[in-house]
């Protein structure tokens, strides 16, 4: 009997850690679709196809490489169709777009960005200086990337609805508990989350009057 209960409340709580790390939103006309920097073409196929559907006039990809690599690490999941070479994520992220017939002139350009804070940072940017006032957005990213993103970005577009349509390559809400490497990106998410805001407010609150 103990041991049920045991079970009962392991699995709610990788219920709560599920909940509050996929996030996923049914997707709605929008003003734009951002697309965080990364090496996987599925969430720019994503994002092609509800830019084809009348989702947003507009794709802004954001991304230089990850600030631990120092460099594009490459494609990492169908290489055969997306071969570069690609200097920056900004990079590829256009050619899968122009792939999936996207036209060239609705996407816009931020390859500047090395962490996920500052893909927001520098999207808000970009978006303020062509003009674009942002009151709904889509974010085309990873699964378990779903909350961090949505933090991020919420926070840049404090007036804006966010609407998060993630793609799975490979850890998703069903699995992640299921391998090592699962717990580890998930949980890794957690952590980020809290550490990460943790430093924005903490940051912002020495410039508060008490």
């Amino acid at each position: 009997m103990g041991i049920q209960k045991k079970d009962r409340e392991y699995e709610r709580f990788l219920d709560q850690i599920s909940d509050f790390i996929f996030v996923e939103d049914k997707p709605e006309r929008a003003d734009i679709i951002f697309v965080p920097g990364n090496g996987f073409p599925q969430m720019s196929i994503e994002a092609a196809r509800l830019w084809k559907e009348g989702m947003a006039p507009w794709i802004l990809p954001s991304g230089k490489y990850s600030i631990g690599k120092g460099a594009f690490t490459g494609v990492q999941a169908m290489k055969e169709k997306y071969q570069g070479p690609y200097q920056t994520e900004w990079e590829f992220i256009k050619d899968v777009l122009l792939k999936e017939g996207v036209p060239e002139e609705v996407i816009l350009r931020e390859d500047g960005a090395t962490f996920t804070y500052q893909n927001a940072i520098n999207s808000r940017k970009v978006t303020d200086a062509v003009g674009i006032r942002v009151k709904k957005a889509i974010i085309c990213c990873k699964a378990q990337h779903a909350r961090r993103c949505k933090l991020y970005y919420q926070y840049l577009y404090p007036q804006t609805t966010f609407l998060i349509c993630p793609s799975d390559v490979g850890i998703n809400r069903e699995n992640w508990f299921d391998t090592q490497k699962g717990r580890k990106e998930v949980l890794g998410e957690v952590e980020k989350c809290g550490e990460q805001l943790q430093r924005i407010f903490c940051r912002e609150a020495d410039s508060w009057s008490i």
